[in-house]
């Protein structure tokens, strides 16, 4: 069956729709690299983790939808190769005909297909896993369990980062950060839900992630400088919630 798009614009943003009012991307049309719904910005958190400005060097995002993650990285992350696993072509076209989605395919491959299937069969590592990826009904399917989970940590590097969008879910994110700390040893945490209700859970297999607030800081500040994007309001957020001890995070 395929998805209803539906594209809409108010105030100078346009919005990406599967035929219902669940907002699936956005765009300010004066900046379309920026990131303009406040998961995104979220989910670029996991920049904040490492201290080497090249990192990442590949990056395998699930789920286009309005392309912003992928625009973002393609502007400000020159040297990072970008896969992009999209299940619906359509999704695919909107992308390109209404957000911007760059069309290069030596830093861009796109791959129409299954997330999952993609995960599960893929001979590559990465360095980060983005995963955002929902139908019309924000539901996450096959991208929502165990064997997926799994099968992201056997695909992460050494220095590899994962990072799920957890809207959506109808009973809440305890259900699915709990198959992803099963899959990752319990090396995985949740940010608290932002505004939006989303809430995005990190998780890392390989070599160990411990920075204090402190470095967390100094990265945000360096992302701000570079890319614009200012997560300073999330590291309060979670600070405040003490989801880390001692001032740092660990993972």
């Amino acid at each position: 069956m395929t998805i209803p798009i539906d594209i809409r614009e108010e105030a100078g943003v346009r919005t990406l729709h599967f035929g219902s009012e669940w907002i699936q991307g956005a765009m300010r049309i004066a900046r379309p690299w920026n990131l303009e719904l406040e998961y995104t910005r979220e989910m670029m958190a996991s920049l904040l983790l490492h201290n080497d400005a090249r990192w990442p060097h590949k990056v395998l995002l699930i789920g286009l939808g309005a392309a912003s993650l992928t625009k973002f990285l393609y502007r400000h992350y020159p040297l990072a190769h970008l896969t992009v696993v999209e299940i619906e072509p359509a999704v695919v076209a909107a992308a390109r005909q209404f957000f911007k989605l760059p069309e290069d395919t030596r830093r861009l491959h796109l791959v129409i297909g299954d997330g999952a299937e993609y995960v599960l069969n893929a001979g590559k590592k990465f360095d980060l896993i983005l995963v955002d990826g929902f139908d019309q009904n924000a539901r996450a399917g096959a991208l929502d369990t165990l064997p997926f989970y799994q099968a992201c940590r056997t695909r992460l590097s050494d220095d590899g980062v994962l990072a799920v969008n957890l809207f959506g879910r109808s009973r809440g994110y305890k259900a699915s950060l709990a198959r992803i700390t099963e899959a990752f040893t319990d090396r995985a945490l949740v940010f608290p839900s932002s505004e939006s209700g989303n809430a995005i859970a990190f998780a890392a297999a390989g070599n160990a992630i411990e920075i204090s607030f402190d470095d967390l800081k100094e990265n945000a500040l360096a992302l701000k400088e570079t890319t614009g994007l200012n997560l300073l309001p999330t590291l309060t957020r979670l600070t405040q919630a003490r989801t880390c001890l001692n001032n740092k995070l660990v993972l």
